[in-house]
């Protein structure tokens, strides 16, 4: 059975050697591509993918489309609208038989997800960016697949925020999110950190925002810098390309735009914003630590009109057909400035609100009715259900599964990325070697095991679990490279769980699971992804003398 990740629902291929004269295999030596209608995208996709890799030029068949007319096989495409009633949206068939390959597709998703599937059973090789082995045969098995996602929502949040993902790195792992059949890409675009995301009307937001002088090295408890500034932001010609670029792969990019909290980086770019009778705003740089700061933004109409502003220009980078949710943060917002501040104080007697709680609350249902009137969903963390929210928002439940329980329960809808299970900053294994090690150990296993819908939901409450998103924080995560070890493998797991696996934990066949990623090890190793190995991280891996946290002997700091 060939090493599928994630693993379809059915799939059902001959061994080679079990049928006579070669039935049991196609050879495809420069194919054609029979492309129907409403197909082009994917056709697009595999001449410039499948062809770098190969040396195909797939081109039409001839008029009368006959298959492996002139000695030559045939891939074809068609998209099948009847599949999504029996299987569900996004949901494929593959056929291949001796002279063809079939890929059928509900929708054109689905027929992406299909030629990614062929693409993994053509081999590692077909991962390349150009031919290793000119003039190889290529070869499929002959068989079928039938298959389609368990969740409408599976994702990664990639925080850009801490430490600045260049955008051709970004585009990367769009590619890498589509390879593994997940659809969502959540960018984490402003924090106390950093402000990544250009804003023509306020362009300090980048031209001092964007930039930290130095930043913690390791853990917050580290004792370590690095003096080297660090920064960079995308500009909006950037993000309309990451936008479209993941588009054409069926990856959707929601935006995050923090408040009231998590903020010190536009305050120190515009320092109105923060709770200046109180602080001294205009001295504040752009943080170069990690953790929950105390800098959030004032309770005031002005500070409203700016965000306005900040999301007026977002909502035209993010098209709502592309992009209906905006993340609006929510979460870790010290209360201790507005406890101090008159004027916060005056607009908690003001707004008629349940004290320094009322006033976060305050913040978000603004943002939930400003969204909802321009036909967008807000979402946030799961703080966000402090005070109550309008029908249409929805949850990004991290602190364990109650927040979610209480959002699906009231009727929200709920991504769940419980810190807990999903929080892939977190270490891998308890060994010393891991690097910069924080937070619990949740290994390759764990994640297998988790199960985004927790057992005390009702059958109504569970059909509000859109899904689930693996979270990438990067304080720790200082390049790519240590993004990747940080990911790998383990998002093939996470994929695997929100595509295709039983909802008990306890039925899943992690033995199996372990043998395919034999396979699909050398994948990635094709893609260039620098994972953590099976036996541990590699020498150059490691951060000797780097503190994490918990150290030994302490509890994880959640």
């Amino acid at each position: 059975m060939p090493e599928l990740i994630p693993e379809p629902r059915y799939a059902r291929f001959a061994r080679e050697g079990d049928g006579d004269d070669g039935a049991d295999v196609c050879v495809l030596d420069d194919p054609l591509l029979d492309a129907g209608p409403g197909t082009g995208g994917t056709a697009r996709w595999l001449r410039r993918e499948l062809g770098a890799a190969t040396g195909w030029e797939l081109p039409a068949p001839a008029a009368e489309r006959t298959y492996g007319g002139g000695g030559r096989a045939v891939i074809r495409l068609v998209l099948r609208p009847e599949l999504a009633r029996s299987v569900g949206a996004e949901s494929y068939e593959l056929h291949v038989t001796r002279r063809w390959v079939l890929l059928e597709g509900a929708d054109p998703a689905g027929l992406f997800y299909a030629a990614q599937t062929l693409r993994q059973l053509l081999g590692p090789e077909a991962y390349r960016r150009a031919p290793a082995a000119p003039g190889r045969e290529w070869r499929l098995p002959v068989g079928g697949v039938q298959d389609g996602p368990r969740f409408g929502w599976r994702g990664m949040m990639l925080d850009v925020a801490r430490h600045f993902m260049p955008k051709d790195g970004v585009l990367r792992y769009v590619d890498l999110l589509a390879a593994h059949k997940l659809n969502v890409l959540h960018l984490h675009l402003t924090d106390d950190q950093g402000w990544r995301v250009e804003i023509k009307r306020y362009p300090r937001l980048t031209e001092v925002g964007g930039w930290r002088p130095r930043s913690r090295w390791g853990h917050r408890a580290s004792p370590l810098w690095n003096e080297t500034p660090h920064g960079g932001f995308y500009t909006q010609d950037d993000i309309r390309e990451i936008v479209a670029y993941a588009a054409e792969r069926h990856v959707r990019v929601v935006p995050e735009i923090d408040v009231p909290g998590h903020s010190q980086a536009a305050i120190a770019a515009y320092p109105e914003l923060g709770n200046t009778d109180v602080v001294d705003t205009g001295a504040l740089e752009v943080w170069d630590d990690w953790g929950v700061n105390e800098n959030v933004l004032a309770p005031t109409e002005a500070v409203l009109r700016f965000y306005e502003g900040v999301f007026e220009e977002l909502l035209e980078l993010f098209p709502a057909e592309v992009s209906p949710f905006v993340h609006v943060g929510g979460d870790e917002c010290p209360k201790e400035q507005w406890r101090a501040s008159a004027l916060a104080q005056e607009r908690i007697r003001e707004l008629g609100v349940d004290g320094e709680d009322g006033l976060q609350s305050w913040f978000i249902r603004h943002f939930d009715g400003w969204l909802a009137e321009r036909g967008r969903r807000l979402i946030g963390w799961d703080e966000i259900l402090e005070g109550g929210l309008a029908p249409g928002a929805a949850v990004s439940s991290w602190r364990g599964y109650a927040g979610g329980i209480a959002a699906a329960e009231a009727g929200h809808d709920v991504v769940m990325c419980p810190e807990q299970q999903v929080y892939l900053d977190h270490r891998q294994a308890g060994g010393a070697d891991e690097p910069m090690p924080i937070g619990y150990v949740r290994s390759l296993e764990d994640v297998y095991r988790f199960e985004p819908v927790p057992p005390k939901l009702s059958a109504q409450a569970a059909s509000h679990v859109l899904g689930a998103q693996a979270n990438v924080w990067t304080e720790v995560m200082e390049n790519q490279s240590r993004v990747d070890y940080q990911v790998f493998p383990r998002l093939a797991a996470f994929a695997e769980v929100v595509w295709s696996r039983l909802p008990d934990p306890d039925e899943r066949d992690y033995a199996g699971f372990e043998a395919r990623m034999g396979g699909h090890y050398r994948r990635l190793d094709a893609l260039g992804v620098d994972y953590r190995p099976p036996g541990g991280p590699l020498p150059w891996q490691r951060r000797p003398g780097v503190l994490g946290r918990p150290i030994e002997g302490e509890p994880p700091n959640v």
